[in-house]
C-alpha cells in the first residue's frame, strides 16, 4: 500500500496510508496525541521509577523518542520493547522532523540510533533507556508478566478490527505485570467491552487534541 508523509496540524510529520484513509499518529496533531496519550495518562503514572514499557506499533518511533525525552525529567530508567511487523524505511525516517518540532537537537543521535540498531538486539542508547525493536504481528506476541505499561497504539479499528479482538487483548493482559497499565487513543464501546471481558478495569478519559475519549486499562490483581 502506498505511504506518503503528511504534515499534522500542530507541525509534526506522519505517515499516511492512502488507500486506508489512515495516518500512523492524529492528523490533529502527531506530537500532541503522543504527549497526551502515552505520556500524561500513562508514562507519568510512573515517576522515579524503574520500568518496562511495550509498545504496539513501533512505527515512526516518535512515542520511543518522547518517552527517552519525558523519562529524563521523570527520573526514570526505561526498558522499552517497540513491536512492529512493516518497519518504515530510510527515506521515511529522515522526513519525520520530530527532533526539530520537540527542540530535541541535542539528542537526535538518540533518535537515529534506536532506528538503526539492530532488530531483536537490547540496545543501550543512554543510560536510562534500553531499546528492543522486534519484527513481529501482533498475533505472535506470548509475553507473561514482563512489562508496567502499554502503548497500543495499532491502527484504527476502522481499518484493522482483528487488532482489537478479545484475543488481542488477552495477550495484552498476560503480558503486563500485576497492576500494570495499557493506555489507547481508542474508545470504542466494542474495544471496551474486549478489555473487560479479559479482566482489564477500564476508565474513560479525556482524548488528545481531535478526539472526544480515549481509554485507559488496568490489570488488577
Amino acid at each position: 500500500m502506498k505511504r506518503e508523509i503528511i504534515h499534522t496540524l500542530d507541525g509534526s510529520t506522519t505517515i499516511q496510508i492512502k488507500e486506508w484513509d489512515e495516518c500512523y499518529h492524529s492528523k490533529h496533531g502527531a506530537i500532541q496525541e503522543a504527549q497526551h496519550v502515552f505520556i500524561n495518562n500513562g508514562l507519568s503514572l510512573f515517576q522515579n521509577k524503574t520500568i518496562s514499557i511495550l509498545e504496539i506499533g513501533f512505527g515512526t518511533g516518535l512515542n520511543a523518542f518522547i518517552t527517552f525525552l519525558e523519562g529524563k525529567k521523570m527520573n526514570q530508567s526505561i526498558d522499552y520493547v517497540g513491536v512492529e511487523a512493516y518497519p518504515i524505511s530510510a527515506e521515511e525516517l529522515v522526513s519525520m522532523n520530530y527532533v526539530e518540532e520537540l527542540n530535541a537537537g541535542d539528542h537526535k543521535g538518540i533518535f537515529e540510533k534506536m532506528h538503526q540498531c539492530n532488530w531483536e538486539e537490547e540496545v543501550d542508547v543512554s543510560d536510562n533507556f534500553t531499546i528492543t525493536k522486534r519484527k513481529q504481528f501482533f498475533e505472535e506476541i506470548n509475553d507473561l508478566d514482563l512489562f508496567d505499561l502499554i502503548y497500543f497504539d495499532a491502527f484504527g479499528y476502522r481499518v484493522q478490527p482483528e487488532l482489537w479482538s478479545t484475543a488481542i487483548f488477552q495477550k495484552m493482559y498476560n503480558a503486563l505485570k500485576s497492576n500494570g497499565t495499557l493506555v489507547t487513543y481508542a474508545a470504542r464501546g466494542v474495544v471496551k467491552r474486549s478489555m473487560i471481558e479479559v479482566g482489564f478495569k477500564v476508565e474513560k478519559l479525556a482524548g488528545p487534541p481531535g478526539k472526544r475519549e480515549m481509554f485507559r486499562a488496568s490489570k488488577l490483581e
